[in-house]
């Protein structure tokens, strides 16, 4: 089914836009050329196909057959979340690229954590050695900011100040931005702590929503 929807231009433009090249973030990762549209239709008319098949598609080196399966976990996390929580758990050696993080951990993940009092995995995650994984701790938050739960968000942003990763940099910039657009003094009381430690991909993603002259104050102050 995904096959079917493959598309030669996107074959192309996808590989370079997931940086699949030698050194790059995604290096080796294959693409169908299938777009998310396409990969949520075949998600939900498969929706109902067997753990075996899940897990041979989130270890498939397609990009797209991951991604499907982990929209198939994102349905499944509804009525089944402990079990869905612990298969994805298990399975996040698949979960290797930005967009496959942003499109599962909060709503699997994220969502299931938001009546557990345990937040420990958010932090075993955010140790670990896999990039990936630290995504998948702090995007996962973006669940319990969207409940107006900050505290482990704003834990994990101090944890990740002096990463030099540019994507856990984004990551967690945007999961304080998003903070922000709830709780601005909690935004700014982070940043007027740690904003000259704070890598300025972090910083910009975190302010982008200020005002031009609140931009300015905090960028002038990271220097």
């Amino acid at each position: 089914a995904l096959r079917a929807c493959s598309d030669d231009e996107k074959k192309i433009v996808l590989p370079r836009f997931f940086k699949t090249g030698k050194g790059e973030y995604g290096e080796g990762d294959r693409f169908m050329g299938v777009v998310v549209p396409d990969t949520r239709k075949v998600a939900k008319e498969y929706a109902g196909v067997s753990r075996e098949v899940i897990e041979a598609l989130l270890e498939s080196e397609w990009h797209e057959c991951r991604l499907c399966s982990l929209l198939i976990l994102v349905e499944r996390c509804r009525k089944h979340p402990e079990e869905t929580v612990s298969f994805y758990l298990e399975h996040t050696k698949g979960i290797n690229n930005w967009d496959l993080v942003d499109q599962s951990a909060p709503y699997i993940l994220g969502r299931y954590l938001v009546h557990e009092e345990d937040r420990s995995i958010l932090y075993r995650l955010a140790g670990s050695d896999n990039m990936w994984e630290q995504r998948i701790a702090v995007v996962s938050t973006l669940a319990l900011i969207r409940d107006n739960q900050f505290n482990d968000t704003m834990k994990l942003a101090g944890m990740f100040l002096d990463t030099r990763h540019d994507l856990l940099q984004k990551a967690v910039g945007w999961m304080l931005r998003e903070v922000g657009k709830r709780d601005e003094r909690t935004l700014k009381d982070f940043l007027d702590r740690h904003c000259l430690q704070m890598p300025r991909t972090m910083l910009r993603y975190a302010i982008e929503k200020f005002t031009p002259e609140q931009r300015a104050h905090y960028m002038r102050r990271s220097l």
